[in-house]
């Protein structure tokens, strides 16, 4: 999340409006997350443009699901990832992606095509200011993203994968 911050900041400065949006799903009983909260808010500042939502005050599934849909651009700045759901979900919904190509990540995000691949902060926020100045690049790689993860990452394409699967294996008896 800091490394988000420090992206916000970058394309800040060419697009005053911007906002950043944290929404986490944080645990009464977990110390450590906590801590990381609350130092991810203090590198965020007095910074009114960025804003902290979690479940503990209320946002749920519907609240997020309206907020990816709502956004122009998710960014994913992880340095470790497995298969990143909030990413899918960011497609799913036809927002590109900016992320680290990181883990599962390189899968799910095709670059040029369903979002971008970055190295760093630099590499993020010239992509997400591209992005933010191009909306017809922007809605197309939002469409992009949402087919990818149609043919790719939803159950129905599982099932088919595996009624082809018992069909092979059948048709050998």
């Amino acid at each position: 999340p800091l490394a988000a911050i420090d992206v916000y900041r970058k394309v800040k400065e060419k697009i005053p409006d911007v906002q950043l949006l944290f929404i986490a799903s944080m645990a009464h009983d977990d110390p450590e997350g906590w801590i990381y909260y609350e130092k991810t808010a203090r590198h965020a500042g007095n910074d009114y443009d960025i804003h902290f939502l979690t479940n503990i005050v209320g946002v749920g599934d519907k609240e997020v699901n309206a907020f990816q849909r709502a956004a122009d651009v998710a960014l994913q700045m992880s340095i470790r990832e497995g298969f990143g759901l909030s990413v899918t979900e960011a497609l799913w919904k036809g927002t590109p992606v900016v992320a680290r190509g990181v883990g599962g990540i390189k899968v799910q995000v095709i670059n040029g095509k369903t979002g971008f691949i970055i190295k760093g902060v630099n590499d993020a926020s010239e992509k997400i200011v591209y992005l933010l100045k191009n909306k017809s690049v922007r809605d197309a790689l939002g469409r992009n993203g949402r087919e990818h993860v149609r043919r790719n990452f939803l159950i129905t394409r599982h099932l088919y994968d595996y009624l082809k699967l018992f069909s092979k294996l059948t048709a050998r008896e």
